[in-house]
Order: C-alpha cells, then structure tokens, then sequence
C-alpha cells in the first residue's frame, strides 16, 4: 500500500513541479491551484515546505527538476535572511526544509552558510532569564516573553549547527528552551499550551492565552502534534529522559483522542456539532509518532501513525491531476473564518511521514 501511496505522492509533485516552477506555496485558491508567497511575504513561516517535498521526493527518484525547483526556492530565501523583521522563531521551518536538505544531499558550502546564519539569528531570540526562545515579533515590546510551542520544531536548527560547527552554545540553547517547555507547556493530562506568556525581565510565568485553539485550556490539536514531534526530537539529539516522558505523554494524549473516524479536529475539545479538520495535525502527529516509536521502543506509536496515515490516504487525499494539494481539509486556527481546505505543510508531513514507512526519505530535523 504504501508504495503505491508514494508513488501517487511523487507523481503528483512532480506535475505540479512543472506546472508551478520554483513558486512558494503556502494554500490553494478556489481553483485548486497554489498561491505564490515569492513576492507577498518572503519571510512566511511556510515557505520551506514545497523545496522539502520537492528535496523528498528527489531523494527518492532522483528527478533533477525537482531538485533544480527546491535550490530556486532556496536562493529566494535569501532575502528573508536580510529582513530583521521577518526572521523570528521559525527560522527551522524555513531553512531545514531547504538549505539543511540541501546540504545533507550535496554539501553545497552555500547551504551550509543559510543554515549558519538562520542558526544565528534563532540564538539571538534567546531569553537567559525565562530560557526560551521569544516567538514573533513586534516593534514595542509586547510581545517579549512571548513563547509557542511551535518552536520545539524550529530547535533541530541550533542542535544542527552545533553539529555541523563543534560549537556547543546553539545546542545548550535549543535544550535550555526544551526543558523550558517541558516544565510550563505540558499540562497534567497531557495536553498542552500553545502560547506561554513569560515576564521577559524577571523569567516569572504569567499567563497561557488560548492561542490557536478555541480558547485558553483548550486542546489545538496542531499544537498536540507539535508537541509530540518536539519533544521527540529535542530527546533525539539530547537524550533527557524528561523530554521523552513529555513526547509520550504529549503522545498519548493525542492518541487517546482520535475519533472513531480517525480524522483530527482543530481542537480536539471541540463540540461534536464543529465539523473543522485539521489533517496538518494528523500528518504531523504521525511523522512524530514514527520516530517516538523508535526513541521508546514502543510499537503501539507506530501503530498509531499508520492509522492516522491510512485515514488520511483513504479520506482526505486527492491525487488528482487537476489540483495542487495533496491534503484537502486543514485549519490554520479555530476562530478563523475559513476551515478543512489544503495547506502546504500538511502535505510536506504526510509526504515526509510515507516515506519514513517505507524507510525512504530524508531527516531534515
């Protein structure tokens, strides 16, 4: 099954390769097609994710073009680099995707000089007296102490410079922020915050607001999936048994509230009468479980991610030509206006995570 799966994903990435160029996706219009952050938003938290998918599937067949598209994308990025205010606490969506993909294929000294420098710039976001890394930005300071659990993902970035450079302050930052996160984000249950607010002079916790989810103490389940991949990761490279007891309770939870069909909500406190999805969330959550089940030596997680996978190939992917997407109901955020439509890093996961089935693919992360 899941040969023929990615064999439907790698056709379907190569004809919209052709079809688009070396555009930067980030949803689909009315019309099925991708939109073009090029020259919109440079700086877009998503514009990493078309080159990985394009990285993927080159990995796997081998196909220049794709290859030629996600090295376009990456000399785009360059102009994010240079804008200090767009360059914030997602700097590891943008460039592990693209120039850290690139590198570990063709050692390109260029690539390694973008993920230097986005590395850099993520290091410079650190707060020594809450240690963590401030997310977005503003120009008056509100936003100071304010930090996601989206970036557990963008932490693979430090781990990785300091790997690629001996120099071991970028990793000490990424498991300082780690365990920040651990102690504050998580609660009991296992569910978790998407926003902590942070007194940035003192470090003291002062408020978890609602976020992206449907409001404070909810469950967005997005956020469950960064969190089961986060800690995941941060456990990978730094083997603190507190951030696996975090991914498998984070785990766990998620898991525990799947729905009998197997589709994610945006939040998973949600009413029954809310029909948002979130196939981000499930595509997510499943390439975490993968590697969480290797870190723990625990199959049930396996298990778990080939059911959302299956779900998500029988349900909730077109592999039409006549559109762009793979993934066709996602949620940005609960109280958005617009709900269950493609989004470009749901489709990123759910290639990322098919092909670690079949043990293909790259690790970016």
């Amino acid at each position: 099954m899941w040969t023929e799966i990615a064999g439907k994903i790698s056709e379907k990435i190569l004809l919209v390769c052709r079809r688009n160029g070396g555009g930067i996706p980030y949803m689909t219009g009315p019309d099925g097609r991708f939109d073009d952050r090029t020259d919109k938003n440079i700086s877009w938290w998503t514009n990493g994710f078309w080159a990985g998918s394009l990285w993927q599937i080159y990995a796997l067949t081998g196909r220049e073009e794709l290859k030629a598209a996600a090295v376009a994308i990456e000399n785009k990025l360059d102009r994010a680099l240079t804008d200090a205010s767009g360059m914030d606490h997602d700097s590891g969506f943008k460039w592990l995707p693209t120039a850290g993909a690139d590198y570990a294929l063709t050692k390109n000294p260029a690539s390694l000089n973008r993920l230097l420098l986005a590395a850099s710039d993520l290091a410079g976001r650190f707060n020594p007296r809450g240690s963590f890394l401030r997310a977005w930005n503003d120009r008056d300071g509100k936003n100071a102490g304010w930090a996601i659990i989206d970036c557990l993902m963008n932490l693979p970035l430090l781990y990785r410079a300091s790997e690629l450079t001996g120099d071991p302050r970028f990793a000490q930052i990424a498991a300082l922020h780690a365990g920040t996160a651990a102690r504050h984000f998580q609660r009991p249950d296992g569910s978790c915050e998407h926003i902590v607010v942070f007194d940035p002079a003192t470090g003291e916790r002062v408020a978890a607001p609602g976020g992206q989810g449907m409001g404070p103490g909810s469950a967005w389940s997005r956020g469950q999936a960064w969190a089961v991949y986060g800690f995941t990761l941060s456990y990978l490279h730094t083997k603190d048994s507190l951030l696996l007891d975090r991914a498998k309770k984070s785990a766990d939870y998620f898991i525990g509230h799947i729905p009998a069909s197997g589709l994610i909500p945006a939040d998973f406190l949600q009413g029954a009468d809310c029909d948002f999805e979130d196939d981000s969330a499930a595509a997510i959550a499943a390439s975490g479980l993968l590697e969480l089940a290797g870190a723990a030596g625990e199959s049930r997680y396996r298990h778990a991610a080939e059911r959302l996978l299956t779900t998500l190939a029988e349900k909730r992917c077109d592999f039409s030509p006549d559109t762009d997407n793979l993934l066709t109901r996602c949620s940005v955020s609960f109280h958005d206006a617009r709900h269950n439509h493609a989004l470009i890093y749901a489709d990123y996961f759910f290639t990322e995570a098919v092909l670690k089935l079949l043990g293909k693919g790259i690790f970016i992360w």
